[in-house]
């Protein structure tokens, strides 16, 4: 039997395999550990990165929480308040150089006291500057792990990274998706033990593809045109963290760590008035390539 504290456990267990990993690629810079706790239940582990070599802010955090489900979670995920348990890992990495792509990853686990269960997560990629081989490469290591669970999980989940990863209010996808999937649970996907090794598949897929954008791309030079749109980029990926992010509002609304919760956001971003590339150049061909329903695989 696959225990709350068993998956804890091995998520934990993710978290740091992942911050080693990105230790090594960076060659500078060292994640703090902070560890906290919850005065409702539970409690976890921050692991934050700045100004190494490679990256100038990123967080690869673990939780484990639990208590009484927020009337208002509940209303939103249609099932009666009660007892909760909740654990998952959460990266997201801003690198310094605009030709380094800023990449997210969220795996998770959620339990009610009534037996009810589900996994959920998603890993996708923001590019400052759309790079085709590399959206095609990342795409494709995702599309090699669902193919192994799943025939039709890279079909179905790419799309709904497609419509989650979505900036309505400017028309246009965060970057080139990736995979995103919630509430999956039941023998139709396995069992809990299959979902379990999904995530954790998911899970081991970033550093080996992160690590291999970030050597390809890491060296590039760039100027202060680069630069300053990038900080714009950026100030996208924080207009969508900030008012669609659903682990966002979950982390705010069971009164979670707050600067755990808001790691996800970059040191520095921009918001230029009325802002429009010039036709013709890479920023405005990057926009052509924030569409839904970009085939990258």
């Amino acid at each position: 039997m696959i225990t709350q504290e068993f998956i804890a456990e091995e998520l934990q267990r993710l978290q740091e395999e992942i911050c080693a990993a990105l230790e090594t690629e960076d060659g500078l810079g060292k994640f703090s550990v902070e560890k906290w706790k919850r005065e409702e239940g539970g409690g976890g582990i921050t692991r934050v990165m700045q100004h190494g070599n490679v990256i100038e802010k990123g967080g690869v955090n673990f939780s484990a929480v639990e208590g009484v489900l927020p009337e208002k979670i509940a209303d939103a995920l249609l099932v009666p308040a009660q007892d909760f348990f909740a654990t998952g890992v959460s990266i997201v990495i801003h690198p310094y150089n605009p030709f380094v792509p800023i990449i997210h990853m969220n795996v998770r686990y959620f339990e009610l006291s009534d037996g009810t269960y589900w996994f959920g997560g998603g890993i996708d990629l923001t590019p400052h500057y759309v790079d085709s081989e590399d959206a095609m490469f990342f795409h494709g290591e995702l599309k090699k792990v669902c193919d192994r669970f799943g025939e039709n999980y890279y079909a179905e989940f790419s799309k709904w990274a497609d419509d989650y990863f979505f900036i309505r209010h400017r028309n246009e996808t965060r970057g080139v998706g990736g995979i995103f999937f919630d509430r999956l649970m039941g023998e139709e996907h396995g069992g809990k033990e299959k979902l379990l090794e999904f995530i954790l598949e998911v899970g081991r897929t970033f550093a080996p593809v992160y690590t291999h954008l970030v050597s390809k791309n890491r060296n590039k030079v760039f100027d202060e045109e680069h630069r300053q749109w990038q900080l714009i980029r950026r100030g996208r990926y924080v207009e969508f963290n900030l008012l669609y992010d659903k682990g966002t509002r979950f982390g705010l609304d069971t009164n979670g760590r707050i600067e755990s919760i808001l790691m996800s956001l970059p040191e520095n971003a921009s918001w230029l008035y009325n802002y429009v590339p010039a036709e013709g150049t890479e920023e405005s061909r990057t926009l052509q390539k924030l569409k839904k329903g970009q085939k990258w695989a």
